[in-house]
């Protein structure tokens, strides 16, 4: 008798959804890519039915980037509904969410505000769930130098960060679809804890960006303020394997290979 189980990953072209299918595909999964592109839109509801027939699991790793709150809300509350809807009618075993680490605390941030809507839509829907919140990803931290720019220096929230690759969190992801309903949230963060501001170094010195860095205690976070424990786990955590060294290592031999 197969293992093989059906999941439906809504966002699954995205950077966390297309890793996600992969690692299904390659354990023998059937794994559906579910984006507005494919015809399944989990805000306008299109193609849901179809897409959840026979599903044992469902991934949700849809993203909406704005920066307007009532906008953000409406999207992740009003997918979650549809998704839900549709999930229950299917006979789907298990939804999983993926959600930030702190959004709690950070309902200041829009951004934050809209998972936090995506959280409390899928709690009251009825369905059996899982929400996995992760820690910001390494594939983040050029952004988040960016954002943090000040002349030619880049200054941080003064906090601890402990990010985690997307490899990490889309095998995690994967991991708790297939294993037993929670309906619970989970934390996730990568291996290794440390200050912001030596992370953002590491990150910078690795890319031979010589920009100063430092941390300043009157900064927040995209909006939001923060205290030292913001952004990483208060308690315990399933955490990822690979390093930031290891990741930025692997980088560097994916440049390498393009250039070849």
């Amino acid at each position: 008798m197969s293992n093989s189980r059906k999941v439906v990953v809504i966002g699954g072209t995205g950077l966390i959804g297309s890793k996600a299918v992969a690692i299904l595909r390659n354990a023998g999964h059937e794994a559906v890519v579910a984006s507005p592109s494919n015809g399944i839109n989990a805000f306008t509801g299109e193609g849901l039915d179809t897409a959840l027939t026979g599903a044992d699991a469902v991934i949700d790793v849809s993203n909406l980037m704005s920066f307007d709150a009532p906008v953000i809300r409406n999207f992740f509350a009003t997918s979650g509904n549809n998704l839900a809807r549709a999930e229950k009618a299917a006979g789907v075993r298990h939804h999983v969410t993926l959600s930030i680490v702190g959004t709690d605390a950070l309902v200041q941030n829009p951004y934050m505000s809209g998972k936090q809507a995506q959280e409390e839509t899928i709690r009251a829907s009825g369905q059996d769930y899982t929400i996995v919140r992760a820690t910001q990803f390494y594939e983040f931290l050029e952004t988040l130098a960016d954002a943090y720019a000040v002349d030619d220096a880049v200054k941080v929230p003064d906090i601890q960060f402990q990010p985690i690759a997307a490899d990490d969190v889309a095998a995690a992801l994967v991991k708790v679809a297939l294993a037993e309903v929670r309906n619970a949230t989970i934390d996730l963060a990568g291996p290794d804890r440390a200050a912001f501001a030596s992370v953002m170094k590491d990150y910078l010195d690795a890319k031979g960006d010589t920009r100063a860095v430092s941390a300043d205690a009157s900064l927040g976070y995209f909006g939001a303020p923060v205290s030292e424990m913001s952004l990483v786990p208060a308690g315990a955590s399933l955490n990822g394997k690979i390093t930031l060294a290891d990741w930025l290592i692997g980088q560097s031999s994916v440049k390498e290979e393009e250039k070849a």
